[in-house]
């Protein structure tokens, strides 16, 4: 029986791992067939199509499609816009959302349960819903700035950045992180005579870097990725535009597939740089906290 026992064991396991060999292919084979053809000319390209040189680095291999790409839109800027405006707004959201949930938590004001209630039901909202309402509102929002008093938010990097920085979802993860912290440290603190303010940054936001980590993974992700429509709609200079519009420069006549492929392994290069920066804290985030109830 012991045999028996560890046979099947042994089954299983190779089972097992030849099942997340099978799952790992399927999101890699993608993104290898992507750098590679980036790197071929078009030609060569459609003609390995049918046969495993799609996947490898064999044939005509050069740099030349990026080169062209660069040629064809301004990448750089398209990069630096899209950089800049998901840092800024994680940055914010993590601040803003961190302090929101630090009040839901450990605050006690009347209607705090009704009010959280509300912010996460927002998350049903679809985005398709209050485009225009918002289109219109962020139209006529007045800013002050080095040219005085302006009217309107559009054509600007605000307008992709303030009305993101609040997010239900970013909300719910440090709430949910929140409560897991031992109420202890709270009533020492506020024993010794620390404010709200300095237990919230002495105190809580130190403690809490696995769900930083998982929060600003994917809010980056989020507004890296979803950099389309709403751009669409409220940027229509060049100056401002995000990568996923730029998307657009590809979308004309007799565009090269290499080109396409170049532009889109630059535009994933910055994502997977982040996560694999910050995927320890966040799969130990998810591990722990993440998702419970």
């Amino acid at each position: 029986m012991a045999a028996i026992s560890g046979d099947n064991h042994g089954l299983r396991l190779v089972t097992r791992y030849l099942v997340l060999v099978l799952v790992a292919l399927v999101f890699l084979l993608p993104l290898l067939f992507m750098v590679m053809s980036s790197l071929k000319p078009d030609a060569q390209l459609l003609r390995d199509t049918s046969s495993l040189r799609a996947f490898l680095p064999v044939g005509d291999i050069s740099l030349q499609n990026y080169a062209d790409a660069f040629e064809r839109a301004p990448i750089g800027l398209f990069v630096f816009n899209s950089v800049m405006i998901t840092t800024l707004t994680v940055l914010a959201s993590l601040f803003l959302c961190s302090l929101g949930a630090f009040s839901f938590t450990f605050v006690r004001w009347r209607g705090n349960a009704l009010v959280l209630s509300i912010v996460l039901a927002t998350l049903i909202i679809p985005f398709e819903t209050i485009a225009i309402p918002l289109l219109l509102f962020v139209s006529r929002l007045p800013w002050v700035g080095v040219d005085g008093l302006t009217w309107g938010w559009l054509n600007t990097y605000r307008v992709q950045i303030i009305p993101w920085i609040a997010d239900a979802l970013t909300v719910f993860l440090f709430v949910q992180y929140f409560k897991d912290l031992p109420r202890e440290l709270i009533e020492a603190a506020r024993a010794e005579g620390a404010s709200w303010w300095q237990i919230y940054r002495r105190v809580v936001m130190p403690l809490s870097g696995p769900v930083i980590a998982t929060a600003a993974i994917l809010k980056a992700l989020k507004m890296y990725n979803e950099q389309y429509l709403w751009p669409l709609i409220v940027v229509q200079d060049e100056a401002h535009r995000p990568i996923m519009v730029g998307l657009g420069y590809f979308f004309q006549l007799n565009v090269p597939w290499g080109e396409v492929m170049a532009y889109l392994s630059m535009i994933t290069v910055p994502v997977l740089a982040f996560y694999l920066v910050l995927q320890r804290a966040f799969i130990a985030s998810i591990a722990s906290t993440g998702v419970k109830g």
